[in-house]
Formats: structure tokens, sequence, C-alpha cells
């Protein structure tokens, strides 16, 4: 993406429990008007490095376009019961991969399932999408049953058994000796539904959320507030003992849990009661001398610590609304950069495949560097979790308009400029302009690195070679799949709806750690189907009336009003929304190098100027299909006028023809919308 974009906050203030994934563009400045780049310090001159960041901004935009939909498709194909990589699986199960032997991994994990729906929740409520909704419902409708099912780590009576990390595809259980019990998967499950339950509530289907979800979801937050504080197997279910990846995980369920009890009518007293001591422990894993976060205490396996369980743990609990807050190790917190400059620079020197790479570019990525599974190789959704914590932190540092260099993150932002000193630069800033184009960069960089290593057909293994990059282990890993949609979604500005609640005390941090737990209560929650017909509530009143003239100058609208119809609900009312994210989708036809902004009348929209426009994003682009689209966050009720513009390489601008285009943003209970146009 080529613009910074200046916009509105009041998203972030509001009650971000309830709010759908949120769209503001994560751009490159490298196009911000034709003079406004400015030299990356350190590095060579700034036509030199404007067009080596042009060069790999359009190969991974040409990339993502190609990967993208196949990513979605073979994701959906590891899914049963009619995923085409699924047979035998019952419906509603993931399946890891199709892979049968060398390795097996045709089973379903608790933890790799809610990752992977976690993904297709934020997809599905960022786009409404039928078929995403059904896979969802018979996601929700399997875990029921898998709760219930008594395993080698114990059974629903005392929650036991939900520390089961891996099943059969047929919801039977898998008794062969493994790693057990791994106890990130109830809060991964969790986090999954609870994601899905804010949508319902959003869109006026509380009573589902409530009575069909929350007592599977109840089950769950019981067990990680009674079983938090004992020791377990890891994400890559090696070692026993405290993962940073589960405890963070731990943290986030509990309190999102809170509050969407709070928003149901229902309680979770125990989520109070031991957050705040989780998030106290999770502050022990930190090495302040080392500057990262040690994989796992409680242990002594001889390793470093270092681990890319860590960077999965922030982006899995980012929170837009929660800035660069560090007790939480938000991506862009001085902490979790930190901790990203140290976990990838030990796989620098260990993979042939990275060598002549220079420092402060992106490399490979793998799970530790002492690792021996398969060699040790890098992963695909590892080195995509390097670039999607960046992209997270590119994010809220655009939305807040500034960017932090702390004594602790100077290593970090030392690799990409290495003039630069401790302090806060504002987005007005040329140092500001210089660290956020050598992070999109930098972010960009692992992208692309994965591109190098993925085959023509766009398959993702789960591993590739450190020696030469041939795809290895486990054909078709689903999770992999997950990861580069999560990660091509960040890019584009999509991130997901926060986990804090508004006026939270997620980030508070006791003075004194308590290995404080509760007893939980479990109880039967099968569910059989869900209500038919939950589709969004949209009420929007829009016009296409036309487009500012080629000067740049607003012309004068007169409006023919269109509404579209809301959908049916069975529920009760719900509140008004204050402000409703609107998709903006427009059918352009273009050539590689050309890119379509929207802007308008309003600053979310750059009021006219088209250094502010919102860009728009292909990923869904086709050549029977040209459609790009945006989402952008209104007031509701609020009346504006707009145009398309197609920006060249070069930084030219050509727009829309008149008139302008003007649209009313609704004023109900949704928070969701879509405009449709066609360029004129």
């Amino acid at each position: 993406m080529d613009i910074f974009i200046n916009t509105n906050l009041e998203f972030l203030t509001g009650n971000s429990s309830l709010i759908q994934p949120i769209m503001q563009g994560v751009t490159s400045l490298f196009l911000l008007g034709s003079f406004a780049f400015q030299t990356i310090l350190g590095l060579p001159g700034a036509s030199h490095v404007r067009r080596e960041g042009l060069l790999l901004k359009r190969a991974v935009d040409d990339f993502i376009a190609t990967e993208e939909p196949i990513a979605l498709e073979q994701l959906l194909c590891n899914i049963g019961s009619s995923g085409c990589n699924a047979d035998g699986a019952s419906s509603g199960v993931v399946v890891a991969s199709p892979s049968k032997s060398d390795p097996d991994y045709f089973y379903t994990w608790t933890r790799d399932a809610a990752l992977v729906f976690t993904a297709i929740v934020e997809r599905f409520s960022d786009s409404y999408d039928a078929s995403l909704q059904t896979e969802i419902q018979n996601y929700i409708i399997a875990q029921s049953q898998l709760q219930t099912v008594s395993n080698p780590s114990g059974s629903l009576s005392d929650g036991t058994g939900l520390g089961e990390a891996k099943y059969n595809v047929d919801l039977t259980a898998f008794t062969d000796a493994w790693g057990r019990p791994q106890r990130d998967g109830p809060a991964l499950r969790a986090i999954a539904m609870i994601g899905y339950s804010k949508w319902l509530v959003a869109n006026g289907y509380t009573s589902t959320a409530t009575d069909t979800i929350w007592p599977i979801i109840s089950n769950d937050l019981a067990y990680v507030a009674q079983y938090w504080n004992q020791t377990g197997f890891d994400l890559w279910e090696e070692v026993q003992g405290s993962s940073f990846f589960t405890v963070a995980a731990q943290h986030r369920s509990l309190v999102e849990g809170s509050a969407l009890a709070t928003t149901l009518g229902e309680t979770c007293d125990a989520c109070d009661a031991v957050a705040p001591q989780v998030l106290c422990f999770l502050q022990t894993f930190w090495s302040e001398s080392d500057g990262y976060a040690l994989a796992n205490i409680n242990v002594n396996n001889g390793r470093s610590g270092k681990d890319a369980n860590s960077i999965l743990a922030s982006i899995h609990t980012f929170d837009p609304a929660l800035g660069c807050d560090a007790a939480t190790f938000q991506p862009c917190s001085d902490r979790a950069l930190s901790n990203h400059k140290v976990i990838v620079d030990s796989f620098r020197d260990i993979y042939s495949l990275n060598s002549g790479i220079a420092a402060g570019s992106a490399v490979a990525v793998g799970r530790y560097p002492e690792d021996t599974y398969y060699n040790g190789n890098p992963w695909y959704l590892n080195t995509l979790a390097a670039a999607e914590q960046l992209y997270d932190a590119l994010y809220v540092w655009q939305a807040q308009g500034s960017i932090e260099v702390t004594s602790t993150s100077l290593p970090f932002f030392q690799a990409l400029s290495f003039s630069v000193a401790t302090g806060t630069y504002d987005s007005d800033s040329d140092t500001y302009t210089t660290l956020y184009n050598a992070v999109y960069s930098y972010a960009d960089g692992f992208v692309n690195i994965v591109s190098q290593y993925v085959p023509s057909d766009g398959s993702m293994t789960e591993q590739y070679d450190r020696n030469d990059g041939t795809p290895l282990s486990a054909s078709d890993l689903t999770w992999s799949y997950a990861s580069f949609l999560t990660t091509v979604a960040r890019r584009a500005g999509v991130v997901p709806a926060g986990w804090a609640g508004d006026g939270s005390s997620a980030t508070s941090v006791p003075g004194v750690c308590a290995a404080t737990s509760e007893v939980g209560s479990y109880s039967t929650a099968t569910v059989a189907s869900f209500p038919s017909s939950q589709t969004p509530v949209t009420t929007g009143t829009a016009s296409t009336t036309g487009t500012p003239s080629t000067t740049g100058t607003p012309t004068t609208t007169t409006s023919a009003t269109s509404t579209s119809a809301p959908a049916t609900t069975t529920s009760a009312p719900c509140s008004i929304a204050d402000a409703v994210k609107v998709t903006f989708k427009e059918l352009k036809t273009t050539s590689p190098g050309q890119t379509v902004k929207l802007v308008g009348n309003v600053a979310a929209l750059g009021s006219w100027d088209v250094s502010k426009a919102v860009e728009l994003s292909a990923s869904s682009y086709t050549s029977s299909n040209p459609l790009w689209q945006a989402a952008v966050t209104l007031p509701s009720g609020q009346g504006i006028e707009y145009k398309y513009i197609l920006v060249e390489s070069d930084g030219s601008v050509t727009w829309e023809a008149d008139p302008n285009r003007s649209y009313t943003v609704s004023e109900s209970c949704a928070t969701t919308d879509e405009q449709s146009d066609t360029w004129r």
C-alpha cells in the first residue's frame, strides 16, 4: 500500500468487546506524494530505497493475489465432512493435514482447530459469507461433542478431559501415548467461539450466543481458571512445563470471557479472580538482560528459550485498542519488538537458506534454534508470524500517529536504521517516515521469503528445507493456510475486534503474584443445530450520484437514494450502533502497478486530500470480477460524498467522472454495511 491514512480513533475508545473487525490501511509511505519519501537512515539513497521498496511491494502484492484464494480453498478442503481432503472426518472437524504417513497428521487438534476457526471467524466478521457461517456453526457443534468425550487426560466431570490435545477425526478419543495435557486448547477454543458470539450479539442474536454457545465457552473458561497454574505440554508438544504461548492465551480468554459474560447477562467470577494473576505470571517469562521472552519455564531442557512461540503469542493476543502495551506483549510493544529481533536473528546463521542475507533483512524462521524434528527447518506459519507481528505494529503506529523507540526496542529499530535514537517520533517527522517504511519493507520481506518456497500450485506444507527450501513434512497443513490468511488480512489493515473490553483492567499487573485458582463447574453442553437465517442486519442508505472532478474539486451532489433492505431477524431489538464499518466495493479493471483508492469529504476518507485517501485491497480481484474493496468505520447517520481514484505507480492520479457519489450511514443496530460501485 502506498499512503499513510490519518484515521479517526473513536473506534478505539468505544466498546471494543462488541465491535466487528475493523479496517484501515496498513500502508507503505513510499508513495505519499511525489516527493514525500524520506531517506532511510543508514541505507542507500532515497531513490534506490524507494525503488527497492516498490519492487518488493509489487512482488508481495502479486503473490498474495495468487495465493490467497488458494489458501482459503485448501483450508476449507481440510474441514469435515465435505472438505476435499477430509474424507471420514465428522462435520466441523478440522483435519490438521491430509497426510497419513511420514508424518501422520490425519487427526484433529484442539489448538490447531481453534486457531483455524479464529481466522475463519475474523474473515466472516469482516465480510459476511453464509458458507463460512455454516462451517463455524458445524465447528461449534463438533466441539460441544468433543468436550464430552472421555480420554486419557480425563473427563468433563472435573474438567481434566478438556486438556486432551488431539482426537480422531470421527470425534472419538485418541488413546495412544502422547504429550498430555496441553492447556492452551480450551483457552484458544473459547477465544474462537467468543469471536462468533460477538458477531451474533452485534447483529441482534444474543439469545443464540447465550443459550447455544455460552455453555461451551463456560466449560473452557472454568478449565482455564482451575488448571492454568499447572504445567502441561507446549504448543510444539515437546516440553512439559509452563509455556509463554499458553499463558498468554489463557489470560486473553479469561478477560474476553468475562466481558462476554457481562454482555450476555451471565457471570464468570473465576475469570475476574484469576486473570490478573495469570497476567502477573506472564511477566516472569521476560528476560530483561537478554531482551526476549523465554518460551518455557519450570523446565530444564538445555534450550536457550528462544522460540517462535513468543511471536505467535503476541499476534494471537493482539488488541488494537491496547496500543503498545508491554504487559500483554502487544506486537508494537518494546518487549515484543526486542523479542522479534532476538528470535529472528537466532535463525540467521543456522539455515543455509539464510546464507548471504544481510542483517536487518527478512529470513526464514523456524520453531527454535535447537530443533531437530525433520532436521529442524523453517516453518511457513512461523515465517508468516514474523511478518504478521510487524503489520500489527504498523497498524497501531498509524492509528496513534507516533512510534516510540525505547532502550528495550532500540536494537530492533537500529537493525533497520542504525542512527535512530530513543524517543517518540510523531507521524509528521522524517524519522517516523523512515522507521515506518523500513518496518513495512521488513514485514513484506518475510512474506516474500514464503513466496519463494511455496510451489507453483500454492500448496503449503508444514516446513521447508533449511538448505534448499524444498517443502517438507505434513502436506497442506491447515494451520499454514490460516496463518497466511491472517497475515495478509493484517497487511490489508483488517484487524480483529479487541478482547480487553472498554475500561478493562486487562493490562494491570498485580504487585504480588499469587497462584490463585478456582475449582470449576462443568456440564454437558451438546449443541444439535443453530437457528436458521441468522444474517447480518444491514439498513444502510446509499446513492451513486457520481464522483470529485479531475481537478480534485468536489462537485455539487444531487443524490438519488437506494436503500438496502434489512435482514430478517427473530431476536429482541438491539442497541443502536454508534458507528458502522462500511465496506466500499468498486469494480475497476487495472494493470500491474495501479491502485484504486477512496477519497471523500470527511476525515475518515481524507477530506478530499488524495494523499490521505483510503487504499482499496485487490485481494479478491480476478479478471472476471475486478473487485477492489476497503472498509471504513463511520458514525451512524453520517452523510458523506466520495469518489474513487486510480493511482499509478509514479503517484499520478486519475479521478472518476463527475458527479460525486453520496452515501448515508445507517442508524440501526447493524455494525456493518456494504456499498457496491462500478468505475465511471
